[in-house]
């Protein structure tokens, strides 16, 4: 018997590509409900190349009977649904930022900390890491199992679709409007992103960081090793799809170019295509609609002891988002719920969430 599976926020760019992505991997769904705000109720949105769904208002769902809730609909939207829909007997996969540092919720990333999923009973919910995170531990993880990292210094080059569908329409209005001469304005970024880059991803914290540089530090620390430093600068580049990141990364023992690269290339998610010729790196643009992490330009860094850098590419909407989700979903289908539906009954039970 298969699962009874909610999408909170499916009319929304991530939303989709869960959808999309549950279709394509033909996750064990007998039922599958695509849920959004009362503005969207009634809009119909693609589940597989034939199949439509009717979207309901999640104000007002029952999650009774819900087995798995894949759900990215913005942090205030969850911090009040997802305890709800977690009391009411569903695994909530949640994509936003709104749980991520909550202790009593793992932080998961399939091929680098799949073990912390059995902590999901605790409150009913998973977390999926930031985007940008997800993409650079996954490259990381083969890296520190062999030499362990002390610090990583990573620059992030992230597409507009990680801010929303409403930002993409900015960066292609803006493009058009500079080519026939029209003003500019900018609406859903601080400063034009067409053309240009932003240095400022999220909002601006005390000590000068962004919200977003501050979550890949942490997050960091949360799945991979609670040592390692971080610094990071995140940066808006006028890019649809995929982020791209340089990841200057520093060991505690020595790692040499060609030791990383065979690691890289047996590691489960990430590709490697690193050929030190014109066109022997891989870019956002190539990236979308791909599920892999793409590890380019691996190369030492001289300045340190044992120091690497590296280019790392990914589609910030799979693998940053829906894909991530959608492989915690299949494993706790797997090896919690034992491939059964009802199948919660014979693991720990739910605690009542927190207020």
């Amino acid at each position: 018997m298969g699962f009874r599976v909610a999408v909170v926020g499916a009319t929304g760019n991530v939303g989709r590509e869960m959808l999309t992505t549950l279709a394509e991997r033909e996750f064990p769904a007998d039922d599958v409900v695509a849920l959004a705000s009362s503005r969207s109720i009634g809009r119909e949105v693609s589940f597989g190349e034939d199949d439509l769904l009717k979207v309901q208002g999640l104000d007002t769902f029952d999650f009774r009977g819900i087995d798995i809730v894949l759900s990215s609909p913005g942090a205030t939207v969850s911090a009040e649904f997802a305890p709800r829909a977690a009391k009411a007997g569903a695994v909530v996969i949640d994509n936003t930022s709104c749980f991520r540092m909550d202790p009593a919720v793992p932080l998961v990333v399939p091929e680098v900390n799949p073990q912390a999923l059995g902590q999901y009973t605790k409150r009913g919910i998973i977390a999926n890491p930031n985007c940008s995170t997800i993409q650079m531990v996954v490259a990381l993880k083969p890296l520190h199992d062999l030499a362990r990292i002390k610090r990583i210094v990573v620059a992030t080059y992230q597409s507009v679709s990680g801010a929303g569908r409403a930002s993409m329409d900015e960066l292609f209005n803006q493009t058009r409007s500079i080519y026939v001469n029209d003003p500019v304005r900018p609406e859903r970024f601080t400063k034009q992103i067409a053309f240009n880059v932003i240095p400022h991803c999220d909002v601006f914290m005390e000590d000068g960081e962004t919200k977003e540089e501050w979550k890949m530090a942490a997050e960091t620390r949360k799945i991979l090793d609670p040592g390692i430093a971080v610094t990071a600068t995140c940066v808006r580049v006028p890019v649809f799809i995929g982020h791209g990141e340089a990841v200057n990364v520093e060991f505690e023992r020595p790692l040499g170019e060609e030791q990383a690269r065979a690691a890289l290339r047996r590691a489960q998610g990430v590709r490697v295509v690193d050929h030190r010729v014109d066109e022997g790196y891989v870019t956002p643009a190539e990236a979308a609609g791909e599920d892999a992490v793409y590890v380019s330009r691996i190369r030492r860094d001289p300045t340190v002891p044992h120091g690497l850098n590296l280019w790392v590419v990914a589609d910030n909407l799979r693998k940053g988002a829906a894909l991530n989700a959608v492989q915690i979903a299949e494993i706790l289908t797997k090896d919690h719920f034992g491939g059964r539906r009802g199948a919660r009954s014979n693991v720990e039970p739910l605690r009542r969430p927190r207020a």
